[in-house]
């Protein structure tokens, strides 16, 4: 079923382009408020003390002491340094899920296209900190710790490593296509009242754990390139 988007009246968007302009208007609303949150963080002193009232620069500072706190988790005390590429990411996809919240709109997250675009992304990021961290030695890995299984173990890690992006895109798009079917339908057989606050709940919680799960996986890919056991 092909659902109607505001991005379809843009001139020459149509519905095959609908996920690509849902996804520029997005990455505005990113852009915006990450120079909103810059601007109130201010300069100085002022800078560096504590939040003391609700307002863009504490949800961003929630926000980012979040990240920073389950980096530091998963990959140690160098999770500090992949902090700003976490909290971009996960920043970004949970724009773009919660596009799908508005009445109009579909996110750009439940096309393939996007999904498996970030997917190859983060392949890109990870194997990059992975070189730069170990240098030439990074690739080691790839053939095991016995040379006599560097052939097979060498064809399992390129199968693993494959997948990796696949998975990390596919389990995105299913999960945001699982949810705004849902909640659509659901909208449908309770239009009215409060009901559906109920369902758009259920749907920011969602928006926001895909989010959640799609940088954490990120940050173990990350763990796991960057580690100087290889």
């Amino acid at each position: 079923m092909v659902h109607f988007n505001w991005t379809q009246l843009i001139p020459e968007v149509g519905h095959e382009y609908g996920h690509v302009a849902t996804m520029g208007i997005a990455s505005v609303v990113v852009l915006s408020l990450g120079l909103a949150a810059r601007v109130s963080l201010g300069h100085g002193e002022q800078a560096i003390a504590p939040v003391k009232s609700f307002g863009l620069r504490a949800i961003f500072e929630s926000i980012v002491e979040f990240i920073a706190s389950i980096s530091e988790m998963v990959i140690g005390e160098d999770g500090r340094a992949y902090v700003p590429f976490f909290s971009t990411i996960f920043a970004f996809i949970f724009v773009n899920n919660l596009m799908g919240l508005l009445p109009g709109f579909t996110p750009p997250t439940d096309n393939i296209n996007t999904t498996l675009a970030l997917g190859l992304f983060i392949f890109v990021c990870y194997n990059y900190f992975g070189l730069r961290a170990n240098g030439l030695g990074y690739l080691k890995h790839f053939l095991g710790p016995l040379m006599a299984l560097a052939p097979i173990m060498l064809v399992l890690e390129i199968i693993s490593h494959i997948a990796r992006p696949l998975s990390l895109g596919l389990r995105l798009q299913g999960n945001m296509v699982g949810d705004h079917t849902v909640l659509g339908l659901f909208l449908d057989l309770a239009p009215y009242y409060l009901l559906p606050v109920i369902f758009y709940g259920l749907g920011l919680f969602v928006c926001f754990m895909q989010a959640f799960v799609f940088t954490m996986l990120s940050m173990i890919y990350v763990s796991m390139a960057i580690a100087h056991d290889h």
